[in-house]
Order: structure tokens, then sequence, then C-alpha cells
């Protein structure tokens, strides 16, 4: 009877330390969130990505699978900025009830008229555009403004799981002083350029936030969205800008298409200086982490914007 007695007195405590020790279970909308979730949520979290990475989010379409994920869900974090269009039918056919997180909240947007970068030199200033159309939601290209998702982030897990508030703290004040360090390096490594190099072509619109906070001009003969087509007038005077700026390189994107650059290269003679990372982590490597996919951005463009200048 004691045996009996003792071993279901263990078994109940075997249970509640399983029930105890279960992780949160984080959806994100896409790669980069993931990996900032992890870093703040550490051993405490269980993240899943509805965008994998090296997928582009702006042709995601969610499947019934997914909306059942996000149901069992404790917390939903997204970018917000009206970068995820298909999260509202999400959210109503998976009847999701947890904590939401706009990550980009307190963030002040730049804003984009949505077309082709470079059309004319007078239209733009630092490559993104000043007039009134769409936000552009690239944000976190911007490591200071990353900061602020990660502060928007650490709240949204305290009010999930205030049990493990003092962790979520400890962790975000580590990943914050991290992306510090990051944010002074890709400063100096940006700067370290002449000025009339700085001067990048890519493939769709995204760098406008990495352009505002480092001091680099970007041209791209789409708008915000890897959707977006180009026109053969924006190609013909993006060519002309670029023999104007003397560009030394290209650049394409991990998630964009890449026959747009390539068409470049070939109508110009540039080299294609390598692939940068802007809406989705790579699936291992440097670039799988917002930290690491940074750094390789930074690297890239240094190496790229100089190696190959006259």
């Amino acid at each position: 009877m004691r045996k009996s007695l003792a071993l279901a007195l263990l078994l109940a405590l075997s249970l509640n330390v399983t029930q105890a020790a279960e992780p949160l279970r984080v959806v994100t909308s896409f790669s980069i969130l993931a990996d900032m979730a992890k870093q703040v949520g550490g051993e405490q979290v269980d993240v899943t990505s509805l965008v994998a990475p090296n997928s582009d989010i702006h042709a995601f379409s969610p499947s019934p699978t997914q909306a059942r994920s996000l149901g069992q869900a404790d917390i939903l974090i997204f970018n917000g900025l009206q970068l995820e269009g298909w999260l509202k039918r999400l959210i109503d056919a998976s009847d999701y009830a947890g904590v939401r997180v706009t990550a980009s909240d307190g963030i002040t947007p730049l804003v984009s008229d949505g077309h082709a970068s470079g059309a004319s030199e007078d239209e733009h200033e630092d490559g993104h555009d000043h007039g009134h159309g769409e936000a552009d939601p690239h944000a976190w290209l911007d490591v200071a403004r990353a900061q602020q998702y990660v502060v928007n982030i650490r709240e949204g897990l305290i009010e999930a799981d205030p049990s493990n508030a003092a962790r979520y703290r400890d962790n975000a004040e580590r990943y914050l002083e991290q992306l510090e360090e990051l944010d002074q390096d890709i400063r100096a490594s940006m700067a370290a350029i002449p000025e009339a190099q700085r001067v990048v072509v890519t493939g769709h619109q995204a760098f406008g936030y990495f352009a505002d906070a480092y001091h680099v001009r970007f041209l791209s003969p789409a708008g915000l969205s890897t959707a977006a087509a180009p026109s053969a007038a924006d190609m013909a005077r993006l060519i002309d800008v670029i023999r104007d700026n003397q560009v030394p390189a290209l650049f394409l994107e991990n998630n964009a298409n890449p026959g747009i650059i390539e068409q470049l290269a070939e109508e110009t003679g540039l080299p294609i200086a390598g692939t940068l990372y802007s809406g989705a982590l790579a699936s291992d490597g440097e670039a799988s982490t917002y930290v690491g996919m940074m750094r390789h951005n930074a690297t890239l463009l240094s190496k790229g914007l100089t190696t190959n200048a006259d």
C-alpha cells in the first residue's frame, strides 16, 4: 500500500514538473522574428515560423496545417506595417485567441511610393522615397529599429508567460547589448566606404531603413514587394542611373527574383557581388540568425562596393 502510494506521488510530481516545463508556444510570421523570439525566449519558448527561411513573405499563402498551428499557440508575433496581408484571414480561420505582438510598434515608418527607385535621381534621397505612399515594412534592416522589435517581443512574452518575466528580461538585455554592438560595427563598416561608392542595386526596394541608418544609397527597378514587375522603361532608366553613378557591382537577394539583377548584369557588364538577405534568414550558415544576416550583408556590401570599384 505504502509502495503504491509512493509511486502515485512520484508520478504526480513528475507530471507537475512536465507541465511546468512545457515551453510557451510561439508563432511568428517569418524567420527573422522567429530568431528574435528565440533569443529573448530562450529555453522557455517553442517557436514556429509561418514563412520558412529563404522563403518570400510577399508570396506566402498559409495552409490549413499552419492555421491549426496558430490556433494552438500562446503568442503570435508579426511585423505589422501591412507586411502580412494574409494574416487577418489566417487568424479568423484559426480562431486564435492568444497574445498578439506587433513587432514594429513604436517605430515611425519610412514611406515609399511603392514604385521603382532610381527612376530619377531627383526623386530619391538615401535610397528611399519621401512621398505620400505606403509604409515601408522592412524596419528590421536598421539594427537600431530592430532593438524596438526586441523590446516589443520581450513585453509580449512577459504578458503571455509572466512567471518567466525575469528570464525574458535578462535574455532581452543581453540581446540588446549584442545588437548595439552590431549597429556600431555596421556604421563603421559603411562609413569606411567612400561616399561616392555607396550605391547599391538590388532586386526589390527592401533596404530603405538600412539606407536611412547607414547612409548607403539603394536603387531597384522594382517596388516594395518582390512580386512587383519592373517595366522596360524602369529598367532603362535604372541602367542610365547605374552608368551615371558608376555603380561598381550588383547584388542578388535571397528571396527576390534573380532574373532582374541577372538582366541588369548582362546589360551593364557589372559583376554580381553576391546575395544579400532582406526578408528571410538562410536555412543554415552565418545568415541563419538575424545578427549573422546583418553582419553578412555589411561584409558583402563593403567588399562588393570597394573591390569592384574603379
